[in-house]
Order: C-alpha cells, then sequence, then structure tokens
C-alpha cells in the first residue's frame, strides 16, 4: 500500500470532525438558540380565501397550564381527529334524557341561513325570528342553532312545545348530508372568524384536580358519551365499560401517565408490564350552564393528583 493510501482513513476524519462543532455530528441546538424572527408572510386582500387553510394544523393546548414543578413536561397535544368532532360540513345525531339534536360542522352563522332557507322551502310560516339568539318560530315548530361544545361546530334543534320533531329533524339531517356529499358544502365548510366560546378549564380545589366545562349538564353529557365511545376504544390502554345516563357517570380503564412511567421501566429492565387502573368519571351540574367533571379511583388502587390532572387534560382535549 502506498504512503498516500495509508493516510486517507486520517485525511478523511479530520474532513468529518471539521464539519462538525461537537464530534462527528452537528449539534443545531445553537442554531435555533440564536435565531432572529422573520416578518409574517402577508397575502394580498384581494385572495379567494375559499382557497387557504392551514396546511399543517395543531391542536390548541385543552384547558389551563399548571406548572409541576421543574420535572413538568408539558403533555403532548392531542392527535387531529382522534375523538374529534364532526368534520367541516357533516352532520351527527346526540341524544340526553329525552333530548334529541344535530350537530353539524359548520359555525352558527352559516347553519343560521340554511334554517331560514328551509322553513322558506318548506312553506312555514314565520311567527318570528331572532337571528341574534338563533330562533326561528314557525307555525308547525321553532328551528334553533347555538355554537356546539366542539370548535367550529353548531346544535340544531327542531321543537315544538319542547319535545323533539322527529321528522324535521330527519329532513334537516338529509338537508346537511345532502350539501355535505356535494360541491355546495363549501357554503358551510367555508372559513370564518371563529365566534366567541368558552373552554373547558382544568383547576384545582382543595388539593383535587377537577374539570369546568361551560355547558349544561344534558348537553355536556350527550357530547362526552359520544366522544368517549370513539377515543376510549383501546384494549389495555383506554376502554369505556359503562355509562350510567341517570347518575351522569362513566367507567373506564386508563393506563394512567404513572403506570405508564413504569411500564416503560419495566419494559427496559424486563420487571414486569403496566396494567390499566378502573376509574370513575362523574359529571356534576355547578350552575345553568357550568358542569364539573372529577376523577375518582374504582378500584383498590389510590389515584394520584398528577394521574387525575393527565386524564381530566385528556378528556378536556375531547371536548375541544
Amino acid at each position: 500500500m502506498s504512503a498516500a493510501l495509508k493516510w486517507m482513513p486520517l485525511v478523511a476524519a479530520l474532513a468529518l470532525a471539521g464539519c462538525a462543532r461537537d464530534g462527528y455530528f452537528d449539534d443545531r441546538r445553537v442554531d435555533y438558540a440564536e435565531a432572529e424572527a422573520s416578518a409574517p408572510l402577508v397575502l394580498p386582500d384581494s385572495r379567494d380565501t375559499r382557497r387557504y387553510r392551514d396546511a399543517m394544523p395543531v391542536p390548541e393546548a385543552a384547558g389551563s397550564f399548571a406548572s409541576q414543578g421543574d420535572d413538568f413536561e408539558a403533555p403532548p397535544p392531542r392527535a387531529l381527529g382522534a375523538g374529534s368532532g364532526v368534520e367541516a360540513g357533516d352532520v351527527a345525531r346526540r341524544e340526553a334524557t329525552g333530548q334529541r339534536w344535530l350537530v353539524v360542522g359548520a359555525e352558527p352563522s352559516a347553519v343560521w341561513s340554511e334554517l331560514e332557507r328551509f322553513a322558506d322551502e318548506r312553506g312555514l310560516q314565520v311567527v318570528s325570528r331572532d337571528s341574534s339568539r338563533g330562533v326561528l318560530e314557525t307555525d308547525a315548530g321553532r328551528l334553533s342553532v347555538r355554537p356546539g361544545l366542539q370548535p367550529g361546530a353548531s346544535e340544531v334543534r327542531c321543537e315544538q312545545a319542547g319535545t323533539p320533531l322527529e321528522g324535521c329533524l330527519r329532513a334537516l339531517e338529509r338537508r346537511f348530508e345532502a350539501r355535505g356529499a356535494t360541491a355546495s358544502a363549501s357554503s358551510l365548510a367555508v372559513q370564518r372568524a371563529p365566534e366567541e366560546r368558552m373552554r373547558p378549564l382544568l383547576e384545582q380545589r382543595a388539593g383535587e384536580w377537577r374539570l369546568v366545562i361551560p355547558f349544561d349538564l344534558e348537553r355536556t353529557w350527550a357530547e362526552l358519551s359520544y366522544q368517549l365511545e370513539a377515543d376510549f376504544s383501546v384494549a389495555e390502554r383506554r376502554e369505556l365499560l359503562e355509562q350510567d345516563a341517570d347518575g351522569h357517570r362513566f367507567l373506564v380503564d386508563y393506563l394512567t401517565l404513572s403506570e405508564r412511567s413504569e411500564g416503560l421501566l419495566g419494559t427496559l429492565t424486563s420487571l414486569g408490564q403496566a396494567s390499566p387502573q378502573r376509574i370513575r368519571l362523574v359529571l356534576e351540574a355547578s350552575g345553568p350552564e357550568r358542569t364539573v367533571l372529577r376523577a375518582e379511583p374504582a378500584d383498590e388502587r389510590e389515584l394520584s393528583a398528577e394521574d387525575r390532572r393527565e386524564l381530566l387534560e385528556r378528556v378536556a382535549g375531547l371536548l375541544g
């Protein structure tokens, strides 16, 4: 072997080292620390806003931030679509204590226009209309719309003397389904300025974490039932076992934060496997438009404050 070839490995190593700050790989943490903000991109006002939307949307954090000390790690955002509400232009049913209504994937302002067209096409005589309250009184019953529990969704009711009109609900359901299945759905799915709405708030009272939901008990029960059925369906991690509509309680199996941490350690050291804990979620009315959700242990194990908080945070994400 020639002398030049003998020196080639050393030359290659020096070349690689010269391209790195610390060892063979570039530590880019300094790049982020020294990065400077640039002016945001501004699109012309003449653009067609229906053609623009978030390419990579990030879910908003549910509830409020609560520091847990120096070792606290922020939980990851809820995955988009996991236990989420209806998509833009879609429609779904909800039911609680004999009441039935529709949840439509559109802002109330867009749904209100559809209700007016629906009444006009059906030849209903409008007795009174109040767009600020979303109430349309007709000779055949009351049509109403109000913001749903999920962002960008609306609740639609068709009632007579407080009793749901099933035929009217079916007709409205078919109407919104038809619009969602055609190009005209763009009138419902078009991006609009988000309307003011309250969000679930995670708070600690007397050392116990609880979730305060700014909606009445029955609406909250119906929505949470729907969301838990969709999201708590993973064996050995989170499962909805029972629902008590009269007591407004749910029984779930949930792999708590502490169990997940111990399970990871057990996997690394071959010591064992984490197991879900049985927990009861209890809803209680705390005012006309205020519901409180608590998490209680339903087996012999204790439920730590940190595990309560983490579970309630997940539920808050389901409620938007």
